[in-house]
């Protein structure tokens, strides 16, 4: 072992142990890349698996950012002290441990030459490691050779990092890790742990605020397979012999649930606009003022609505639990195992010493596994039934117990100035997805404001003089969490479609007016102007089917050019995206460009997916066929340029779905003269 992160095997074989939980945005291989650069490792000799749950893998953006915001400061200290911020989330992931990886391999490297020199009797300055050797000279030693003797040495405070051009693996798009068990179908889910003496459960929660009124155990216990029915106050379940008949028990069971009236599409949009106009609103950032800047004179102003969205989750929820001489394990997808590990104490009772959680990798990259909703239920079962149990949620029911991302309004005001605005403000009107999801983890109350933090992606990332941004809370009767991207794609799709109003509303051409706006924010002006050139920006005049869009997001930049067009069929087509990134230093451009991809078209998928209907508080499940998601045939020509850079690395997972919405939108205007104003899109209801 060389750390936390690292250990070596006699036959020089190196394994990572990564604490990021894989989601499929490639950090269990972006990261073991960046030690095995600075260790001087072969390729083909690393491995991979997660860093087992205990204090000290805690993700330190997750407190620098702001996230424990709202939190008393008794909780705050528990949570960083207890190392219960173990978090996948917010494209934190290279960004919080791309150095931390780095000196752990260039630490390593230095015990392991040390050793080796001493062997050979000769200064550790005039040895190197490479493709899997200490080497000197002409000699050379195997890394398991030296391993076990460089172990036990003091590891140097320092460790030098190895230079640009010292580093044969930066940058290079090296073969995924988790690629070749995906590929034949070992790889394993949550879903697919197998346990002896195993049994299966499906169930169904109780709507917000509701009670089960009522079901038949009688009908469900005839069903051949099942073996029980447990109902409880917030849910019930059928335990059987596999999954398929465990849910067909408990269709058979026909439990009916009483619950409060759920808001329709207009029931929380009339929440948001009364909130809006009449709730107390609290300035998040200020830059010169606002106020000054507007008196006297005529800001022009706009709306935008984003209604609720859901994760549509295709990889099924759920949790074994198994309780064995008064310990519990749990097998679950988590992006916060600690305090799922601690939400599963707490469902059986125990201290968290006696759990042992075995977070599996998430086949859902939405964010919706950051919450732990099947865990406590799957303890119970497990106790009652005194074997191991594994819940799976269908998908309908899955759907049903989702916590959407909020929905929101944005009221802007800007003032033009020379050059481009001398003023701008948004209102927001939102919940705080993220704050609500860390308060059930945690057993906190339902945060009452919003954080500062969770609005950053409010700000504009242009250089005006007076800027204000101000939150108002909204109260909502449906559960919010924390979605992938959000709410950067939600604001940006404001801020970057009022940019684009204003350019034409002033005369000035969209391209030209941002690059006047952009001040010193170099790297997305690159972006943008880049962008515009592979794009074949013609201006975005009348007619035709180009829209921009450019955003600074997770420490990154992104410009992008969007051709689309309505359809016959009045629905949207997206033909072609460009898109430029700057994302700082790069391990694995491949990633890069996956991730840029995957969120490209999951934010397409946002703007097209039917909003969520509501039936006692929770949302309506749909077939997938029935979501208005998009399908391969209609996923357009993508090209995407990285910019190289030496700056800090940037997040990435969530930066591709967070201009995508601005940019159709913008289009659409420029060939049809329709303002797109909210989302997800309804062309032929706007104008």
């Amino acid at each position: 072992m060389f750390g936390h992160y690292l250990k070596i095997g006699p036959d020089s074989r190196v394994t990572v142990a990564v604490p990021q939980v894989e989601t499929g945005q490639g950090i269990w291989t972006t990261l073991p890349q960046l030690i095995a650069d600075e260790l001087g490792a072969a390729w083909e000799l690393v491995g991979v698996e997660p860093v087992p749950l205990a204090s000290g893998h805690s993700n330190p953006l997750a407190s620098d950012e702001g996230w424990l915001e709202g939190f008393g400061p008794l909780r705050r200290h528990r949570l960083r002290s207890g190392g219960m911020l173990r978090l996948t989330a917010g494209s934190t992931s290279m960004r919080a441990f791309e150095m931390p990886f780095r000196q752990a391999g260039a630490a390593a490297r230095a015990m392991l030459v040390a050793a080796a020199a001493d062997l050979w009797g000769v200064d550790p300055a005039e040895c190197d490691t490479a493709d899997g050797f200490v080497v000197h000279g002409g000699r050379r030693l195997g890394l398991g050779q030296v391993a076990e003797d460089a172990a036990g040495r003091t590891p140097p405070r320092s460790p030098p990092l190895r230079g640009p051009g010292q580093r044969p693996l930066a940058g290079q798009p090296l073969p995924r890790l988790d690629l070749p068990p995906k590929s034949d179908g070992s790889f394993r889910f949550a879903a697919d742990i197998r346990l002896p003496d195993l049994v299966f459960a499906a169930a169904r929660l109780v709507p917000p605020g509701g009670r089960l009124t009522g079901f038949s155990r009688q009908a469900a216990e005839r069903v051949p397979g099942v073996r029980k029915v447990i109902a409880r106050r917030g849910w019930i379940a059928v335990i059987a012999g596999d999954s398929w008949t465990a849910k067909r028990g408990l269709d058979a069971a026909q439990p009916r649930f009483s619950g409060r009236p759920g808001q329709g599409a207009e029931d929380f949009r009339l929440s948001l606009e009364a909130a809006m106009d009449g709730g107390e609103a609290r300035a998040t950032f200020r830059r010169g003022d606002y106020s000054a800047a507007v008196a006297g004179g005529t800001a022009l102003t706009a709306d935008y609505s984003i209604a609720p969205a859901r994760h549509l989750a295709l990889e099924p929820l759920s949790a074994t639990a198994r309780f064995r001489a008064g310990r519990l394990e749990i097998w679950a997808s988590s992006q916060a195992p600690e305090l799922a590990r601690q939400a599963a104490a707490d469902a059986a009772g125990l201290t968290i010493a006696d759990v042992t959680f075995y977070p599996m990798p998430s086949g859902d990259p939405s964010g919706r596994a950051v919450e732990a909703s099947a865990i406590p239920i799957a303890v119970e079962l497990a106790r009652t039934e005194r074997r191991p149990v594994q819940l799976t949620f269908a998908q309908r029911a899955g759907q049903n117990v989702d916590a959407v991302a909020p929905p929101a309004l944005a009221r802007l005001f800007a003032v033009p100035g020379s050059p481009g605005l001398a003023a701008w403000r948004m209102r927001v009107a939102t919940a705080d997805g993220l704050g609500e999801t860390l308060a059930r983890l945690t057993g906190a109350e339902r945060p009452g404001g919003i954080r500062d933090s969770a609005l950053t992606g409010a700000i504009p990332p242009y250089a005006i003089p007076n800027v204000q941004v101000d939150a108002v809370p909204v109260s909502l009767s449906f559960a919010t969490g924390y979605m992938r991207g959000y709410p950067e794609s939600a604001l940006a799709f404001a801020t970057e479609s009022f940019v684009d109003e204003l350019a034409r509303a002033t005369g000035g051409e969209p391209l030209a007016f941002r690059m006047a706006l952009l001040g010193r924010n170099l790297r997305l002006a690159r972006c943008i102007s880049q962008a515009a050139a592979l794009g074949g920006w013609d201006g975005g005049g009348p007619g035709s089917t180009l829209g921009l869009a450019a955003c600074s997001a997770f420490g990154s930049h992104i410009g992008l050019v969007a051709n689309a067009t309505i359809a016959a069929d009045q629905r949207i087509a997206v033909h072609r995206l460009v898109a430029v990134v700057d994302c700082g230093r790069i391990a694995n451009p491949q990633i890069v460009r996956q991730q840029i991809e995957g969120g490209l078209l999951w934010g397409l998928g946002q703007t097209v997916a039917a909003a969520p209907q509501w039936r006692a508080g929770m949302p309506l499940a749909q077939p997938f066929a029935e979501t208005g998601l998009p399908r391969l045939a209609g996923t357009p020509q993508i090209q995407i340029e990285l910019v190289a850079s030496d700056e800090d690395p940037g997040g990435v997972s969530g930066l591709g779905s967070v201009p995508i919405a601005a940019a159709v939108a913008n289009a659409i205007h420029a060939g049809t003269g329709r303002r797109l104003r909210s989302l997800p899109f309804a062309p032929m209801g706007e104008q």
